[in-house]
Parts: structure tokens; sequence; C-alpha cells
């Protein structure tokens, strides 16, 4: 068990009944909580040699900064679309009900960069997934997908085959 998984409140019946939601603001709230969710998520990248830490809006960004500053890596945004005020590229995703876009600029990604993927969770896979494809859409290497939680009942998983794939706590439900 991960020292951070202490720290995650499971909350039953959330949004509707048979679901079980795992609340990060929880380990947010708690300093020795953050502490530990930065240093798992770090140590999940390992040796891995990379340039820049690409996180997801919104909490690939609570996570992403602190390890790219401790690391001494860019940090590059990737945001909900209509969010970035330079050039942009962006790329449009199917969700559970419905669709979505993101967008990073378009010269924060660079042909060669060697980046590792940050957000808070893989469920289904599919914002995950679309980053993949917008950062190699424009010439970088995804060497890396870090996530704190991994919601295994949804397999989002099985859309990340690219690349390596880490979650410092995996739940088996969804």
């Amino acid at each position: 068990m991960s020292k951070v998984e202490q720290y995650i409140t499971s909350i039953p019946d959330y949004p509707k009944a048979g679901i079980i939601f795992r609340d990060i603001t929880s380990v947010l709230k708690d300093a020795d909580g953050l502490r530990l969710a930065v240093d798992e998520m770090t140590a999940k990248i390992g040796d891995t040699e990379f340039d820049a830490i690409v996180g997801l809006e919104s909490r690939g960004f609570l996570f992403g900064m602190p390890m790219a500053y401790n690391l001494h890596k860019a940090f590059i945004p990737v945001r909900k679309s209509g969010k970035l005020p330079r050039a942009t590229s962006r790329i449009a995703y199917d969700l559970e009900y419905g669709s979505a876009e993101i967008e990073v600029h378009r010269e924060d990604i660079t042909p060669g960069l060697r980046v590792v993927i940050v957000d808070d969770l893989i469920a289904t896979g599919g914002t995950l997934e679309a980053a993949v494809h917008l950062v190699e859409q424009l010439g970088a290497k995804v060497v890396k997908i870090v996530c704190l939680l991994e919601l295994k009942g949804l397999h989002g998983r099985d859309r990340l085959t690219s690349c390596p794939t880490e979650a410092v706590v995996s739940y088996e439900g969804n």
C-alpha cells in the first residue's frame, strides 16, 4: 500500500449509488499528504530521461508543477480549449457523455522533446490518450504517464499502451 493512500477519502454512493468516489482534496489539504503524493508520483518517473512535464488541466497542474520544480524540468500546461492566449494545437476526444477538446501552445511542444504526462487519475483513459496524441502530433515523444490514482475497473490503461503508465494508488473497481 502506498503511504499516500491513507490520505485519500473514499465516499460511497457519490455521485450516484454504487460508485465510490476517491476524493483527493483530503490529500491536498494535508501538508504531509501533499508531500507524499508529489514524492511518490515523482518516484514513479524513476530513471526515465525526459525534458518536460506536461500537466493536464486542472489537477495535473497541482501535481505536475511541484514535480517539475523539484526535478528542475520545464512544465507545460495542457488546457481545456479556449484558455491559452498564443497559437495552439488542439485535439477533440469523446467523453462518456459527449466530447471535449484540449489544447497546448504550439511553440511549447517541439520535435524531439521527451515528456512525462502527469494527471491525477486514470479512469477511462480518454483525456490521457488525447494528450498523448496531441503532443506526439507536434513531434514530441511521451516517455511516461504518471497519475496519482487509477480506477482499474474502467480499463483506461488499455488505451495507453504506447508508453509506460504508472499510478501510485490503484483501485480495482470504478
